[in-house]
């Protein structure tokens, strides 16, 4: 049976299993808001903002690329592990954008802290709370290049802050998450419940990423969010951690970007049993559950993909480690000769073979065996005896493939997660500019 996208994609459910769903639940101690900057000039929301009224643990991972935007140049020197507040805008990347990027951000940090310090003496303790420049940091997504509209932005802080609300209904999750959106054609969220000790824990969650997208984050924002109490440095290796089997384990067309990053806000509101060490038996619980959000956040972007309609599972096994079987498995992913031949339905496996062999990995050709599907088509270095490429041709139509390369060197294996290339990927990238 095939993956019903459809399902699969639904902004307003979340996906433990497959077709297993429950709605969003809000996070206590956040607040969140989202309005319009005309950043695209269509009036479209391009500006969001979450605030943690009582602050955050939080912890991020943030792209490889040697080229970074001047949102995470500003996170990187922010050394607490604490925030107030996460201030998000689309359309303009201000990446590469000199001096005036970085200062235009300064500007709307001091303009930021100054509207959340006077919210805070509006609160009913009547106790202002000053919020520093440094308990904020920042996202961005979009253009490179392009002089950061920070004037616009500036002019809509105050508003944005005025329409902070608490209540995070299905509507404003959603209008959240397509406010953080660029060439996506649909929200992603997703949700998860776990227990540390006897707290229940929840874990909110939303993305965005459709094109630039590779390993070491591509052009990809994920932030979540749980009211669980855990200190930033397990955060941060719990994050890691998981990172590279969802996240990080996601392609669509190999190119890596430089504005991304995954987050996650803890508010500590649920008062569960102290966390000592990473390897508290207590978290495992939440690890579980953090990887499963994440791999469907991560999913979610794939399917997403520009241009996409098929989904792609490459499961790398029988290598003898796990770098080994990640190389091959995106070898395989980022070759457009592979993501062509699967939008087509053509079951040629010669591309297959031709990926596993450029990866640079000392492979033995005669072990190798790749599975379509339940179909076996290649083993001792040639087509498998009971290939039928008919049959094999006619799982092709289906929109959800699976391809599984067994090595026969070891007992580690990765898998990789990626989509098919069309045409329309040619023209939304023609077209990104317009």
């Amino acid at each position: 049976m095939t993956v019903n996208l459809k399902n699969f994609l639904n902004p307003k459910i979340k996906m433990s299993k497959m077709g297993e769903f429950q709605e969003l639940q809000p996070i206590d101690g956040l607040e969140m808001s989202s309005i319009s900057a005309d950043l695209y000039k269509d009036g479209r929301d391009d500006l969001s903002l979450f605030y943690f009224k009582d602050g955050a643990n939080f912890a991020s991972i943030y792209t490889e690329s040697k080229v970074t935007s001047a949102s995470i140049n500003w996170n990187l020197k922010i050394k607490r592990h604490f925030v107030k507040g996460l201030l998000v805008n689309t359309q303009n990347a201000n990446t590469f954008t000199g001096i005036k990027g970085a200062q235009g951000l300064k500007e709307i940090a001091h303009s930021l802290s100054k509207a959340l310090t006077i919210k805070s003496s509006q609160s009913p303790k009547g106790v202002s709370d000053v919020v520093k420049i440094t308990d904020l940091i920042f996202a961005s997504t979009g253009v490179i290049g392009e002089e950061f509209p920070y004037l616009k932005i500036k002019n809509r802080i105050s508003e944005l802050v005025k329409k902070l609300r608490t209540e995070q209904t299905k509507f404003v999750w959603f209008k959240t998450a397509s406010a953080i959106m660029t060439t996506d054609t649909r929200p992603k969220l997703a949700y998860e419940e776990c227990k540390i000790g006897s707290k229940l824990v929840k874990i909110s969650g939303i993305a965005k990423g459709s094109g630039m997208i590779a390993p070491n984050m591509a052009t990809m924002l994920a932030f979540i969010f749980t009211d669980a109490n855990i200190p930033s440095v397990f955060l941060k290796a719990i994050l890691k951690k998981v990172t590279a089997t969802t996240f990080n384990s996601i392609t669509v067309d190999g190119d890596t970007s430089t504005n991304d990053m995954v987050a996650i806000f803890a508010t500590n509101k649920v008062k569960n049993s102290k966390i000592y060490n990473v390897l508290d038996p207590k978290l495992q619980d939440f690890e579980k559950a953090l990887h499963r959000l994440s791999l469907n956040l991560a999913k979610q972007i794939v399917v997403d993909g520009e241009g996409a309609k098929k989904f792609i599972t490459i499961n790398v096994i029988g290598a003898r480690s796990n770098s080994m079987a990640k190389n091959i498995g995106f070898s395989i992913a980022n070759s457009p000769l592979f993501k062509t031949a699967i939008a087509g339905g053509d079951p040629n496996w010669g591309r297959i073979v031709m990926a596993i062999g450029k990866s640079g990995e000392n492979i033995i050709p005669n072990k190798i065996q790749i599975k379509i599907g339940d179909f076996l088509v290649v083993e001792q270095s040639k087509a498998a005896k009971d290939y039928n490429e008919k049959e094999v041709k006619s799982y092709m139509q289906w929109d959800s493939i699976t391809i599984e390369v067994n090595l026969n060197l070891g007992s580690s294996s990765h898998t990789v997660y990626t989509c098919d290339m069309t045409h329309d990927y040619i023209d939304i990238n023609t077209d990104y500019r317009n």
